[in-house]
């Protein structure tokens, strides 16, 4: 259980529910993280900087390698919930979120993934060395800063505990149950 709860629309300030509406427009029904971001309408917007991020990483990468560079960050990060959001995107792509194959392609930027989620530890030169005969600065900017988001709100999720989406659950891996909060 979230240690804290989904804004409540009715009872919201005009500016959060401004942006409530905004985000139904953009992307439809807000989710847990969403909804519980959206009681400060500045954190809301921070967070939402993830999606023109996202897009760069799925032009750069397809959205095959964006999805498992994001789910490496997300589970070494052990986020429940944005692990299993990318696990039902493996899914969806067709993959087995519990047993899938990395091509040669995709190693250096899993290997990134994992070294962003482990909290701003140097890279192995060799690994910079592979990541830049493939990708130009401003592409390496848009991977790392990408990362940086995706720890961010991996971060959130597990430090506030929000609680996995309903649609999500039949995706969560076996095992992992978000835990709940204990208020006492």
């Amino acid at each position: 259980m979230s240690y804290i709860t989904k804004l409540n629309y009715d009872e919201a300030l005009p500016e959060n529910q401004e942006a409530f509406r905004r985000e139904e427009e953009v992307r439809g029904k807000p989710s847990n993280m969403k909804a519980t971001l959206l009681h400060s309408v500045p954190a809301h917007r921070a967070y939402m900087e993830w999606y023109p991020l996202w897009n760069e990483v799925k032009s750069l990468l397809g959205l095959r390698g964006a999805v498992i560079y994001a789910h490496a960050v997300s589970s070494t990060n052990n986020c429940v919930l944005c692990t299993t959001y990318f696990r039902k995107a493996l899914t969806d792509l067709g993959l087995s979120p519990d047993n899938f194959e990395i091509t040669p392609e995709e190693k250096p930027i899993v290997e990134l993934g994992y070294a962003a989620a482990r909290h701003a530890q140097p890279i192995d030169p060799a690994l910079w060395k592979t990541l830049k005969q493939r990708f130009s600065e401003k592409d390496l900017v848009n991977l790392v800063a990408f990362a940086g988001l995706m720890v961010a709100t991996n971060l959130f999720n597990n430090l506030v505990q929000v609680d996995v989406d309903d649609v999500l659950t039949p995706y969560l891996a076996k095992g992992a149950v978000a835990e709940e909060a204990d208020v006492s």
